[in-house]
């Protein structure tokens, strides 16, 4: 029907399903969206799986988004219809200091307040409402479907080597661990931004051969003997920074052994390991980060190297009948890049 699309909602704890819902309408202020692509994260699994659930449902998943603007709400201004738009998706109060600075990820009413995909509904449909058009990034020429990683993955990995660039000068290394969809985007923004010498980790082949061809300057096997390759990689003095995109038990402790001193640790994966902190167990002077989306600043420098070829998400384009099988393989570990689903036109 004219009026209907076609949305992937979580409708019981664990269980996602594609429905047919309303099209939605724009309230005063807001902006509606034909989405071009919402990416798969490896968090919306947590989402999906959390008992009770994190936000009331059913809810639209989809938190890595982009679009076309479509429609706009009363006192809207400043967007054009039928550009092309990301969709920045930490929404915050808009008020506080750090949201006046763009730094809605560390909102300080969060995470009471709900953001895109987290609470509010998500991209996971052929149209989406965006709450106001601050959260809008032009995408000027990008692909909006090859586009939609750089939403969560690329504005993610962005602002956690932002954190680390003091580090990271002439001579550093950094071990990017999980090479998947925010992996390969590390790597790529590791090299626009610093001299670093890249050392990716990863228990699959594929993804190792793919870490090199993204750019990264060595590739390692995860597991067995993977800490003693990667001392050896940086001449026994460890990485200035660590981006643990997994986050399992196995992977923090690599993380914590190939830590250089006054190294930074980031925690990013959501793989729910545990990483012990006792003073003589970390080098002197390290710290350990758990960096979160990013600031809208991010987001538009993680635009503009993606306008400047300096990087570019692969992307894996699927449609609603393969989200199911899609989850599974990302959570397996077998995709390589990002998945993204493209809903057809509403007819």
């Amino acid at each position: 029907m004219a009026d209907r699309m076609l949305a992937y909602q979580l409708v019981a704890p664990g269980q996602p399903e594609v429905v047919s819902v309303p099209i939605p309408e724009p309230g005063p202020g807001q902006v509606r969206l034909r989405t071009a692509g919402a990416g798969l994260c490896h968090s919306d699994l947590v989402v999906i799986h959390a008992d009770p659930p994190f936000f009331p449902i059913p809810s639209t998943l989809g938190h890595e988004a982009t679009g076309w603007a479509e429609k706009l709400g009363d006192g809207v201004t400043g967007v054009v219809i039928g550009a092309a738009y990301g969709i920045y998706f930490p929404w915050g109060c808009g008020h506080c200091a750090p949201c006046r600075q763009g730094a809605e990820n560390v909102c300080d009413a969060a995470p009471s307040i709900p953001g895109f995909g987290c609470g509010k509904d998500g991209g996971m449909a052929e149209y989406v409402i965006v709450d106001d058009p601050r959260h809008l990034i032009p995408l000027g020429g990008l692909d909006p479907v090859e586009a939609a990683p750089l939403m969560c993955a690329g504005i993610t990995t962005y602002h956690a080597v932002s954190k680390a660039l003091p580090l990271l000068g002439g001579g550093s290394s950094a071990v990017v661990i999980g090479v998947g969809g925010l992996g390969h985007l590390a790597i790529q923004i590791l090299k626009a931004l610093t001299p670093a010498r890249i050392i990716g980790v990863d228990r699959n082949q594929e993804k190792l051969d793919h870490a090199r061809a993204v750019g990264a300057d060595a590739a390692v096997m995860g597991g067995d003997g993977a800490v003693e390759a990667i001392r050896a990689l940086t001449d026994g003095r460890g990485a200035a920074m660590v981006i643990d995109l997994v986050g399992t038990d196995a992977t923090l402790a690599m993380a914590q052994a190939v830590l250089a001193q006054g190294g930074q640790l980031q925690i990013v994966g959501v793989g729910g390991g545990t990483l012990p902190l006792r003073f003589h167990e970390m080098p002197r002077d390290a710290s350990v980060s758990v960096p979160y989306a990013g600031t809208t600043p991010d987001l538009r420098e993680t635009v503009r190297l993606a306008q400047d070829g300096r990087v570019h998400a692969d992307v894996v384009r699927i449609g609603f009948e393969t989200l199911a099988e899609t989850y599974r393989a990302m959570d397996a570990g077998r995709l390589q890049g990002r998945a993204v689903l493209v809903p057809g036109a509403h007819e």
